[in-house]
């Protein structure tokens, strides 16, 4: 065996010993990255088939003068949508929060109820499943980044699936279960951020990448010696170099 071979050798043991574990959790999570289709993992089988209700520009322009005849702030932008089959406004201005008013009363309505906001899940969920639990989450975590505040709303189910709406606009944001939270769990392992899953550039993962990648250098110049070329090599010198008969 060559100087390099056996250098190679000791580098290539070492460092698969060491990286045994986070290579194991590379495969694993990619196998099941590629496995689950990530429609699933989003729970898009879950949303209810959205019932569009137009609104014509004629009561749009009306409730909009109801919202501003009731003392709106005015805003530097506005998005109508349909909310519970009932025309409303998001009036957004920066800096601020936007606000949800009902273009048929005028009224502001954000942020949101606790029961309006079971309301919305409940009918953007598929079947006939209803909450089982709503919290006000104010805090991003590694499982919800969207808009904040907003209302948690936990159906009962295998799937222990969470709808998350947010208070200011009446919005499904987010919707996670059992399925995304293991998703989620395997991707933390897979870019080795075990905090807020979501930073493939941290230095732990660089520093592993590279470890890994000499594995891989050092493995393929052992390859040779480990097939036997090296030998059958140093056979074919010592057979060239003895006189033949």
């Amino acid at each position: 065996m060559s100087a390099a071979a056996r250098i190679s050798g000791k580098v290539h043991k070492w460092l698969a010993l060491v990286m045994a574990i986070q290579i194991l959790f590379w495969f694993v999570s990619g196998l099941f990255f590629a496995v689950v289709p990530i429609e699933r993992v989003r729970s898009e089988h879950m949303v209810a088939e959205a019932q569009t209700s137009p609104i014509a520009l004629a009561d749009a322009a009306a409730g909009l003068q109801r919202v501003a005849s009731a003392g709106a702030q005015p805003g530097e932008r506005i998005e109508l949508r349909t909310v519970m089959g009932r025309p409303m406004a998001i009036v957004t201005a920066a800096p601020g929060r936007p606000r949800l008013y009902d273009l048929r009363s005028g009224r502001r309505l954000s942020p949101i109820p606790a029961t309006l906001a079971v309301a919305i899940a409940e009918r953007d969920h598929i079947g006939e499943d209803r909450a089982a639990g709503v919290e006000l989450v104010t805090t991003a975590s590694p499982e919800y980044r969207g808009a904040l505040p907003a209302w948690r709303v936990d159906f009962q189910g295998e799937n222990a699936v969470s709808f998350y709406v947010a208070a200011d606009t009446g919005a499904v944001s987010a919707r996670r279960s059992t399925l995304w939270r293991v998703y989620d769990f395997l991707w933390s392992l897979h870019i080795m951020d075990f905090e807020n899953h979501e930073d493939f550039n941290t230095p732990l993962l660089i520093i592993a990448t590279a470890l890994a990648l000499v594995m891989i250098v050092t493995g393929i110049v052992l390859f040779p010696s480990r097939l036997g070329y090296n030998a059958w090599r140093r056979r074919r010198r010592r057979d060239a170099r003895q006189p033949s008969a």
